[in-house]
């Protein structure tokens, strides 16, 4: 099996990993624009081969965009000008619903099944690679239904499932707008409101103040460290959701706001919460 990874951080790294442990005779192609990133790949051996030449990806089984997620875009649209003959893609990008809109611009000989893996660390890189990244974790995979003009084919379905098991995820199966609508409220909202709030708190306490924070705030900021490179083309290509899902948010602070006095909304807002929390652990 060949298998072309285009971008060789956190994500597509703990791929090639998981498929050297769990995939026999894998030919693993790294394709990254930074040149110490494929030396590292091919040091660590977590690549046979690799370069910045998209062309490279030509004659592989699976190829997979494991790159920011409007890189992915723009190297799907580039890859017909690149490689000749059948491809199967794959990507592992946050959002789906503009990639696939790009997916259905392609020549049929292109073929692309969207995927997520629901998986990440506190840091990211290639130095941070995991082969065990994957392990019981879920991976939504995006097919197009049987009555658009461009279905996705069931072989090519059964391949990039049977890849994901291989790797050690749990594949499973939305529409493209459905998991944008998801996850707008299960990983986009959460990232923008806790950066906003530390962004707030920050403002107005300053350095002084935040010597007094406790753990509370400490830990319900983890995330407030996230780079803005990776998160602007999240937002941006998951608006349409992600702007209902704060239109939630904003109305559901503006009636605690309005309703501090009696504490009515509070205590129905907290007991929702502890009961929701409930189901994560």
């Amino acid at each position: 099996m060949k298998l072309c990874l285009v971008g060789s951080g956190l994500i597509g790294g703990s791929i090639a990993l998981a498929a050297r442990r769990n995939l026999p005779d894998v030919r693993i192609l790294v394709v990254d624009r930074d040149p110490v990133v494929v030396d590292r790949a091919l040091r660590t051996n977590l690549a046979d081969d690799g370069g910045d030449d998209l062309g490279r990806a030509q004659g592989s089984d699976i190829v997979v965009l494991a790159a920011p997620v409007q890189q992915n875009i723009d190297l799907l649209r580039a890859l017909p000008a690149q490689v000749t003959g059948d491809l199967l893609v794959t990507d592992v990008g946050s959002t789906k619903a503009a990639i696939a809109a790009a997916a259905a611009a392609l020549p049929p000989r292109i073929r692309f099944l969207g995927g997520h893996p629901i998986a990440g660390a506190a840091s990211g890189g290639i130095d941070s690679v995991r082969r065990d990244l994957f392990q019981g974790r879920p991976w939504v995979l995006t097919p197009v239904p049987d009555d658009d003009p461009r279905p996705t084919r069931a072989d090519d379905l059964q391949r990039i499932e049977e890849f994901v098991k291989a790797l050690g995820g749990v594949p499973c199966r939305l529409s493209p707008l459905e998991h944008d609508r998801l996850m707008a409220y299960v990983s986009h909202l959460p990232q923008l409101a806790v950066s906003a709030l530390m962004h707030v708190v920050g403002d107005r306490v300053l350095h002084e103040g935040l010597l007094l924070a406790g753990n509370g705030l400490r830990d319900s900021t983890r995330l407030a460290s996230s780079p803005a490179s990776t998160w602007r083309d999240i937002a941006s290509t998951n608006a349409p959701s992600l702007e209902v899902a704060l239109d939630d948010l904003i109305a559901a602070l503006e009636r605690l706001r309005d309703d501090l006095g009696s504490g009515e909304e509070l205590a129905r807002v907290f007991g929702s919460a502890e009961r929701w929390k409930g189901f994560l652990g």
